[in-house]
Formats: C-alpha cells, sequence, structure tokens
C-alpha cells in the first residue's frame, strides 16, 4: 500500500521522530516499502543577518546537516530496510511537502509538534504539510 514513506527529521529535537520513527520503519517493512529521512537547514534570511556570518556558512551548515542525517540513519535504521537521506534548505514546512512531491511519497509521517510547541495540538509546520500536500500524512501523538 505505502511503497514510499517520507520522515521528517528535526536533528535538533527527538521529539520530532521518537514516536513516528518506529511506526515508519513498521510501515516499511510491512509493504516492503523505501523510507525517506528529510531534515531542513532554514535559509539565512535577512541580507542585514548574513553579513555577520562566513560567507559559506549555508553551505557548511548543509553539509554538517547532511553529515548528522546519514549518521542518524546509520544509527537507528536497521540493515535490510531501504531508503536515502535528503536535505532541504528553506522553510521547513514547505520543503517536507516539496521532498514528498519530489520523491513521489505515498505517505509523511511525522510528529505533530516540537517541545516548544506543546501548548498546541498540532504545530504550523505539521498543519500546513495537512493541508497543502497531496500525499497521505500519518500524524504519530
Amino acid at each position: 500500500m505505502y511503497k514510499s514513506i517520507l520522515l521528517p527529521i528535526d536533528l535538533e529535537h527527538d521529539s520530532s521522530w521518537e514516536k513516528s520513527l518506529p511506526v515508519a520503519l513498521e510501515l516499511v517493512q510491512t509493504f516492503k516499502g523505501t523510507l525517506h529521512l528529510v531534515t531542513v537547514v532554514p535559509r539565512i534570511g535577512m541580507a542585514a543577518v548574513s553579513l555577520y556570518l562566513p560567507e559559506d556558512f549555508e553551505a557548511k551548515a548543509l553539509a554538517h546537516a547532511a553529515e548528522q542525517l546519514h549518521a542518524f540513519a546509520v544509527e537507528r535504521i536497521p540493515e535490510g530496510i531501504r531508503g536515502d537521506s535528503h536535505v532541504g534548505h528553506g522553510v521547513i514546512r514547505e520543503e517536507i511537502t516539496k521532498a514528498a512531491e519530489k520523491l513521489d511519497c505515498d505517505l509523511i509521517v511525522m510528529a505533530p509538534h516540537r517541545p516548544e510547541m506543546s501548548d498546541f495540538l498540532i504545530s504550523p509546520a505539521t498543519s500546513y504539510v495537512v493541508s497543502h500536500t497531496k500525499r497521505s500524512v500519518l500524524v504519530v501523538r
């Protein structure tokens, strides 16, 4: 049923994957699918901010995120699971939906919020993904 599953990972917050990773792994194993991990490095934004950062800051941040995501996959994804790691760059919620479309994922499995969003039922990023993608979304509480 689900041949390609996208799992957004916030490398700074375990709550973004602690409950959703086991669910995604079970679905991938059940349907003999592919697991795509995605993390997003936000853009710096204003030019005034970038004046205070090294010229290659974003390139280094992207490379570091790719290394961290690879290490995450090696440590937590069992052998025999087909998959790949992807690093987006931009607005987190938009990059998640773009990745799902680009990778032709059948399902996005994600957590409802980050710790600082604990007062809300669902984060703005999760809400955006649920309402702006054509893909099925499983929010794991």
